[in-house]
């Protein structure tokens, strides 16, 4: 019969790690917008990098509150110096003077919120901070890891994914197999129509025609199996090089990786930032040419609703909803204000 050390209880980390894997369901099928819509989002986290990224903010949060209040011993009681470490997170400054951005409060906002069943609008809660666009440095001029990456020497990687918007979680496993033509959909399309298909199969074909009805122009597709949320996708090949990228797909065997290493410094953002943009110019409307078709009920003026007019800091700018759309689904998003605010640049 074993010994247990009634004295012994684990740390707040530890504590913080136990409370979100019981509430990681990644890979396990579960349904995001079922889990909204029956209000039982707030207890599950839907992916690992969401996991990881709010078990890395909740263990800044333990350090605080080891540090700052060293009689707490469990989550229950660190319950009440949220707001007052978010305080102290946006006070805090690095060295060159700089504050934490907006963007990095707000995580840490949802971190903990998801940590302790908080609902982002409770009045208690600490407030969201303002995030303006202009105001995002990610991927926006050369930051300090672009001098330890040459483009120039990297010339085949940079273009491969300005021309394919790809991740850098899908760059580093792509694999031959991963490259689909159109007639390769087409064919796999009829396939599947003609047979009693299974849940998973139906999800598969909608994800197909998905990629022929948004991008029917284009011939070549990359396959990513398991993108952000673990969702599958397909995304158009286009641009120059679209067959320089081809043959390179083509040259590598189904199971093997496309690229064997990943540049760490490469601003794989960036070059999906590169990428939304071209795949808007691609498709974009002139805003003249987008037809007044809706009325304004309160004024009784006619409008265009294939219009997006941008806010803040891009007040007044006009775009093409249809082009974003597409822009948005070859990136992985469904959120047209995802691409204004990140990355369509330079209109």
């Amino acid at each position: 019969m074993g010994y247990k050390n009634k004295k012994y209880q684990k740390d707040l980390t530890q504590q913080i790690n136990d409370r979100l894997t019981t509430m990681l369901h990644a890979g396990e099928g579960t349904s995001k917008k079922e889990a909204i819509a029956d209000g039982t989002d707030r207890e599950k986290i839907f992916s690992y990098s969401t996991y990881e990224s709010y078990f890395k903010h909740c263990k800044y949060f333990s350090r605080y509150v080891r540090e700052n209040h060293p009689e707490v011993t469990n989550l229950k009681q660190a319950k009440k110096y949220v707001n007052e470490w978010l305080q102290a997170r946006v006070d805090q400054t690095d060295k060159n003077g700089k504050h934490l951005s907006a963007w990095t409060i707000t995580l840490e906002r949802e971190a903990l919120g998801k940590l302790y069943g908080i609902k982002p609008d409770d009045k208690d809660f600490f407030p969201a901070p303002q995030r303006h666009r202009a105001d995002i440095v990610r991927s926006r001029g050369d930051a300090v890891r672009d001098h330890h990456f040459s483009e120039k020497n990297n010339d085949e990687f940079v273009k491969f994914c300005k021309g394919t918007g790809c991740r850098r979680n899908i760059m580093e496993k792509l694999e031959g197999r991963d490259l689909a033509s159109r007639a390769d959909i087409d064919r796999e399309i009829a396939s599947l129509e003609a047979k009693t298909r299974t849940e998973a199969e139906e999800k598969h074909l909608n994800v197909l025609k998905d990629a022929v009805n948004q991008f029917p122009d284009q011939d070549y597709f990359l396959h990513h199996r398991k993108d952000k949320g673990g969702r599958e996708r397909y995304s158009p090949i286009i641009g120059d090089n679209k067959k320089q990228i081809v043959d390179r797909m083509k040259a590598t065997k189904p199971d093997e990786k496309v690229w064997q290493h990943v540049p760490g410094n490469a601003d794989i953002h960036g070059y999906r930032g590169a990428y939304a943009t071209a795949i808007y110019k691609m498709y974009a409307r002139p805003i003249e040419e987008i037809p007044y078709d809706r009325t304004n009920k309160g004024t009784g003026r006619r409008f265009q609703s294939g219009v997006y007019t941008c806010r803040k800091d891009e007040s007044g700018k006009k775009l093409d909803k249809e082009a974003m759309l597409k822009a948005s689904k070859a990136l992985g998003h469904n959120r047209l204000e995802v691409v204004a605010n990140n990355y369509i640049r330079g209109l």
